[in-house]
């Protein structure tokens, strides 16, 4: 491990610092230069000329707030985390939930290849049972042909490594084949790489079916490319002012099993998990409409929609988290690579592959969940949240400097927290 990568997530006092000293505080933390992150307080981060390249009819940018999430330890090494995100609370309680794990040894984490999958659709075969075995016996031909597409993919241990063959039979168009081709995609998201491959590969598996390829086009269920996340918390880190750590970890539990069996807690249950994982993929550059789909495509795998969670009671009455979901990531090519933001983001998460990325990905997923499951088991989830959402309030009153904080601070000690109040507190004036 280089000398750039020593990092420290532990950072006392960032909340009230000023954007410019936290700038300074997180390059020092992580090693970085001072001005490493510039691009993510310059204004605009985006050059108007970049992104007229990056999208068609440009008119200009469109900015997020990007906080860095602390305290996170994964596989026993730190990380500061870049969040773009507008809904208040998300980066504090990220934070706060890593910092109870990071007492208990942090986060475990583990994934599988990066492989995704490519599928080529093929109808009007006459005999689809023969069909699918005469692609199954032409796997060699079409596995070749696909690398013939990607010779640096290639190189750099990737590629296209088996196919698929599935026979639906009774569809609206009829008898079909759906060829998988299964490909590793190393460092990249792999849209590109897959897609390219199943257009270069169609007429072959036409001509091997006997029938008339339509689509040919990434899978987004990326259910071969998995990361998985684990903390195990003592009780007694979970206690409140007023609650034992042991009921806090039980109503943790009982709160989740009402996701694992009811769909309509599950989608917000998921979507509080995806509050944490959705910011860290917009501030790397990285294609969050995939990582949702594929995400809650993966809890409805059973045919039931369901939670991408579980929480337990240990042996020794410990908590145990856990969360498994696809997780399509790249490093390489798209805004990862374009995008001046994405790749300060990048620098400061300082991680080697995308598959290290997906996994601190999930980690903070993990960690919004037991926030979000914590509030519930303990006060509510509004108390929190509303004091956030107190700035948000006091901003759109009107209020500037500092008094954004005192007019937020006072709505939320009276829970008077409303548009209106904040208009009558700005009018007020001080005192």
């Amino acid at each position: 491990m280089t000398e750039e990568q020593q990092v420290n997530s532990r950072l006392e006092e960032l909340r009230n610092m000023t954007p410019q000293q936290r700038s300074g505080a997180v390059c020092r933390a992580a090693g970085l230069p001072e001005r490493a992150l510039q691009a993510l307080t310059d204004a605009p981060a985006l050059p108007i000329n970049t992104a007229n390249g990056m999208i068609e009819n440009v008119i200009g940018t469109f900015e997020l707030p990007l906080g860095v999430a602390t305290n996170f330890t994964v596989n026993g090494r730190d990380y500061l985390v870049p969040m773009a995100v507008e809904e208040p609370s998300v980066v504090a309680a990220a934070s706060f939930m890593a910092r109870i794990a990071r007492a208990n040894g942090g986060f475990h984490t583990h994934s599988t290849d990066p492989v995704m999958r490519g599928q080529i659709q093929v109808l009007r075969v006459p005999d689809p049972h023969g069909g699918r075995q005469r692609l199954l016996e032409a796997r060699d031909r079409i596995v070749a042909a696909s690398n013939q597409c990607d010779r640096v993919l290639v190189g750099l241990g990737g590629g296209c490594t088996d196919i698929e063959v599935h026979l639906f039979k009774n569809t609206a168009a009829g008898p079909m084949l759906v060829l998988h081709l299964l490909v590793d995609v190393r460092d990249a998201m792999g849209a590109n790489a897959v897609n390219t491959m199943a257009e270069a590969v169609a007429p072959l598996v036409e001509s091997i079916a006997g029938g008339e390829v339509r689509l040919r086009i990434l899978s987004n269920l990326a259910d071969r490319r998995l990361v998985s996340a684990r903390v195990e918390l003592a009780p007694e880190t979970l206690g409140t002012g007023d609650r034992e750590g042991a009921e806090v970890a039980q109503g943790i539990v009982e709160a989740c099993a009402l996701a694992e069996v009811d769909p309509y807690r599950a989608a917000t249950h998921n979507k509080g998990i995806m509050n944490g994982i959705d910011p860290v993929v917009v501030a790397t550059g990285n294609d969050w409409r995939a990582i949702e789909a594929g995400a809650h495509a993966y809890a409805a795998r059973s045919g039931r929609y369901t939670t991408l969670t579980r929480w337990e009671i240990g042996a020794g009455g410990g908590l145990t988290g856990s969360i498994e979901l696809p997780m399509a990531l790249g490093l390489v090519g798209g805004a990862t690579r374009t995008h001046p933001a994405a790749q300060a983001a990048l620098r400061l998460m300082q991680v080697e592959t995308a598959s290290e990325l997906g996994e601190v990905v999930a980690a903070v997923g993990l960690a919004q969940n037991m926030a979000a499951l914590r509030a519930l088991a303990t006060e509510g989830i509004q108390r929190g949240h509303m004091a956030l959402h107190a700035r948000n309030l006091a901003i759109a009153a009107g209020a500037v400097g500092d008094q954004i904080e005192q007019i937020a601070r006072t709505m939320a000690e009276t829970g008077e927290v409303t548009a209106d109040r904040a208009r009558a507190l700005l009018e007020a004036g001080p005192g």
